[in-house]
C-alpha cells in the first residue's frame, strides 16, 4: 500500500522562529527576562539570559536543538513547530546574506 504524500500545509502557518517567540512569549505574559528564567529552571541550565532571548527574537541568534526542545516546553508551542520556526529563519538569514553579496 502506497503512503500519503506529506502534506505541505502541516507547518505552512509557522512563522520564523524570530517572530514565533515573541508571539509566544507575550500570549503566556512573559517578558524576555521571565522566559529567560523559566528556560534556566525548567532546563537546570543557567546559561541563557535576557540578552539571548532578545538575541533569538531580534534574529542574531538561532537557538540550538537543546534550547529549542526547552522553548516548547517553556512557551507551550510543539517542538516541530519550533523546529521548522528554526528552519525558517536560517533559510531567511540565507536569503539575506546571498542578496547581499551579489
Amino acid at each position: 500500500m502506497l503512503k500519503a504524500a506529506p502534506d505541505s500545509r502541516e507547518h505552512q502557518d509557522v512563522p520564523p522562529i524570530t517572530t514565533l517567540i515573541p508571539r509566544a512569549r507575550r500570549r503566556r505574559g512573559l517578558t524576555q527576562r521571565e522566559l529567560a528564567d523559566l528556560l534556566c529552571e525548567i532546563s537546570q541550565n543557567d546559561s541563557v539570559t535576557r540578552e539571548e532571548v532578545s538575541r533569538w527574537e531580534r534574529g542574531k541568534r538561532i537557538p540550538g536543538p537543546y534550547w529549542r526542545a526547552w522553548i516548547s516546553a517553556a512557551l507551550h508551542v510543539p517542538h516541530a513547530e519550533v523546529d521548522r520556526a528554526a528552519v525558517l529563519a536560517r533559510q531567511s538569514r540565507r536569503t539575506r546574506a546571498a542578496d547581499h553579496s551579489g
